[in-house]
């Protein structure tokens, strides 16, 4: 199973950084007895692991060489491989960039680096649809891209940073197989490739006849891209290790 990290953005939200946003120190890890800062962008790549991804593409633009200096080509039994967008054009032409490395019938994780959310588990409770995303609870869902949720938990529309959203739950990642990527790709393309947002193409890509499922387990998602979402990703973090203190479990 591969997983996709679209790393080319610019970050202008929370600029200005000496190093790439991904790579903002939030909360901390071990090192055996070695408490050490951990980039943001750790969450999501341990999340994947987690979930059973062996592939984790970066997508990252041409200055972000620190990305590739941070990782490396390996973490535990993943391999890693870096695509270079040379503009940033958006999420949909970033994650677009990975697909000729994935065969059509895997598995494809996808989420944002610069997000923590909880349960770490999430990306298990997809299962193998062909396309299903993670869905999570939030009190300003027009902040981000809410998804309308039909009785049968199938996706009905997906509406992008909409004020008086229909959904007070939004998606915050996804898994689908590479060819369903492809097809979404396909879309974009004929729309002239003009789409920064997935869930605009997502929505052309029902009118079709897509499917694609939503699945409420999600229980805690920040958006660490500014300061506000810095602080409050450092209070859930914080929140969380004391759970787990509570529980005897290791960070």
């Amino acid at each position: 199973m591969w997983g996709i990290v679209p790393a080319a953005g610019i970050g202008s939200r929370i600029q200005p950084l000496a190093f790439s946003k991904e790579l903002l120190p939030v909360g901390s890890r071990f090192e055996g007895e070695v408490e050490r800062p951990r980039a943001v962008s750790e969450y999501l790549v341990d999340r994947m692991l987690r979930a059973g991804a062996t592939r984790i593409c970066f997508v990252i633009s041409p200055g972000k060489s620190d990305i590739v200096s941070y990782f490396g080509g390996a973490i535990g039994d993943a391999s890693l491989c870096y695509v270079v967008q040379q503009q940033p054009n958006g999420l949909c032409d970033a994650l677009f960039h990975a697909l000729p490395f994935i065969p059509p019938d895997e598995h494809v994780l996808v989420g944002l680096p610069d997000t923590v959310w909880f349960p770490e588990n999430g990306f298990d409770a997809l299962g193998d649809d062909d396309f299903s995303f993670l869905c999570f609870p939030v009190d300003r869902p027009e902040f981000f891209d809410a998804v309308v949720i039909g009785d049968d938990d199938r996706v009905l529309e997906v509406q992008v940073k909409t004020p008086g959203a229909r959904s007070h739950w939004i998606w915050g990642a996804f898994k689908l197989r590479a060819r369903v990527l492809a097809e979404l790709r396909d879309v974009w393309r004929e729309r002239g490739a003009s789409d920064h947002y997935i869930g605009t193409v997502v929505n052309a890509w029902l009118a079709r006849g897509g499917s694609a499922r939503a699945v409420r387990a999600g229980t805690a998602y920040v958006d660490v891209g500014t300061l506000h979402g810095y602080r409050e990703a450092i209070t859930l973090l914080g929140a969380s290790d004391a759970q787990a203190a509570a529980r005897g479990a290791p960070r």
